[in-house]
């Protein structure tokens, strides 16, 4: 399919100016930092890192111990000792109490990460077991996961709630006090959040090798307060305490560009090369779903930006404090609030970068999840197939076009193909105020390869 007379040989020029956005380095400091090691770095490593190489990279195993494969592939004892251990253990090694300073919030916690440790353990056959078989996964994509109070659910699942009963109550409490101790996930707030929680734990329940997507708020939607008669809405600080039911995943993380500019490929017209200063990596934060009465667990997995390599030690050192951290903030923000107020032109970038972080970063997971079979990427729907929920994940797929042609080589004809057998799309609602709309020189500015493609697509 020749795009040469599409919209990129009219409306986009190369060299457009990089936006000023925060975290964008000025002139006359250097546009790349240096790379944030995790230890010192000395002898052949080190050589090789002044070299240009990666430096010092993890080691694998040199061979596989049999003891820890029998204990990875069966599951820990369902007795009221080994359940009393574990939370014990807890208890005293990962939360430091003692009988005398415990109390129900730490009761919950040291029984919440027992719980959890027989999931993560069945979740890890789970994901082998798909691996194994090579299964078509399906994918769930949503905003919002309503996904409740999960303890009871998984002492459920489980099928172990009057074992956990009995060592709580062996250490002085109710099991209902504890249930209560959880807070709220603030990951959703409607029906639409609900029915995609339903989904994932439908499919975690039938066994089949399902997914959930979405990204992980900080603050939720916001924390309904009545004051005086009216209604005052706060932050929902419901990750203040630690959170049991998610496993941060640092080894799973992709950048992600805003801004910047295009160059086409001189020997491809509708291929483009994506340069920008302004890019974010966003990092996995797990959350299992068990199934009733199976071994099966499922995954909603939830995105978050990692700040840390963001932090500009030059300009903190020039006393540029506010500069020092501003790219620190502007990645936070991207996951700070459900549905950020958009009735500004400053909370219309804000909600599109985020809905962007949270489709590039999902279509990037499954990709490099297929990669491992071995097929061709033409053949991603015969693996994959990626349910939208609503329109807030429909950037995924001029995001899809772009990785398969700019990133993977696909003629276009072939990524499009690809692309509409891979997705599928549930509608809420055809009330004009509830469709989302953008503004065509926002598009153009934060997503300029997106804004073509889509000129393209409607071609």
């Amino acid at each position: 399919m020749n795009k040469d007379g599409g919209y990129f040989s009219t409306t986009i020029p190369l060299n457009t100016a990089k936006a000023t956005t925060p975290g964008v380095h000025e002139p006359d400091v250097p546009s790349v930092q240096p790379t944030p090691l995790k230890r010192v770095v000395s002898g052949a490593a080190l050589k090789e890192l002044l070299a240009g190489g990666a430096g010092a990279q993890p080691k694998t195993p040199s061979r596989e111990d049999t003891e820890f494969r029998a204990y990875s592939h069966s599951e820990i004892a369902r007795d009221v000792a080994t359940i009393k251990n574990s939370v014990v253990m807890h208890l005293t090694a990962t939360f430091l109490r003692t009988p005398a300073s415990m109390d129900s919030g730490h009761a919950y916690l040291a029984s919440a990460f027992s719980v959890r440790d027989r999931l993560l353990q069945r979740w890890n056959l789970t994901n082998e077991y798909h691996d194994k078989i090579n299964a078509k996964r399906v994918y769930y994509m949503s905003l919002e996961f309503l996904i409740g109070r999960t303890f009871d659910n998984a002492l459920l699942a489980l099928q172990l709630r009057d074992e956990y009963a009995k060592v709580l109550g062996d250490v002085g409490f109710r099991l209902e006090d504890i249930i209560d101790e959880e807070r709220d996930a603030a990951l959703g707030n409607g029906g639409l959040g609900r029915l995609a929680a339903c989904y994932v734990d439908s499919m975690a329940c039938m066994n089949y090798p399902g997914w959930g997507y979405g990204l992980r708020y900080r603050y939720g939607m916001f924390q309904q307060q009545i004051i005086n008669g009216y209604q005052v809405e706060a932050p929902d600080c419901w990750l203040d305490s630690p959170n049991p039911w998610e496993f941060p995943r640092p080894d799973v993380t992709y950048p992600v560009k805003f801004y910047g500019h295009l160059v086409r490929d001189p020997e491809v017209p509708y291929r483009y090369k994506w340069e920008s200063n302004v890019v974010y990596d966003a990092m996995a934060f797990d959350v299992p779903v068990p199934g009733y009465g199976t071994a099966n667990v499922g995954n909603i997995r939830l995105w978050s930006c990692k700040t840390n390599g963001l932090f500009d030690l030059n300009k903190f050192n020039a006393g540029d404090y506010h500069g020092a951290t501003g790219g620190q903030v502007a990645a936070q923000i991207l996951t700070d609030v459900l549905y950020p107020n958009d009735n500004t032109n400053e909370g219309k970038e804000l909600r599109l970068r985020q809905e962007y972080l949270f489709c590039s970063a999902t279509l990037q997971d499954i990709i490099a999840r297929f990669k491992r079979t071995g097929r061709p990427l033409a053949q991603l729907a015969d693996m994959a197939a990626i349910q939208l929920n609503d329109t807030h994940p429909t950037l995924g797929i001029p995001e899809l076009m772009r990785i398969l042609i700019d990133d993977e080589g696909l003629t276009w004809d072939d990524a499009w193909s690809t692309t509409i057998k891979t997705f599928a799309f549930t509608n809420h609602t055809v009330l004009p105020e509830a469709m989302e709309k953008w503004p065509v020189p926002m598009l153009d500015k934060i997503l300029p390869r997106h804004m073509g493609i889509i000129y393209d697509i409607n071609l």
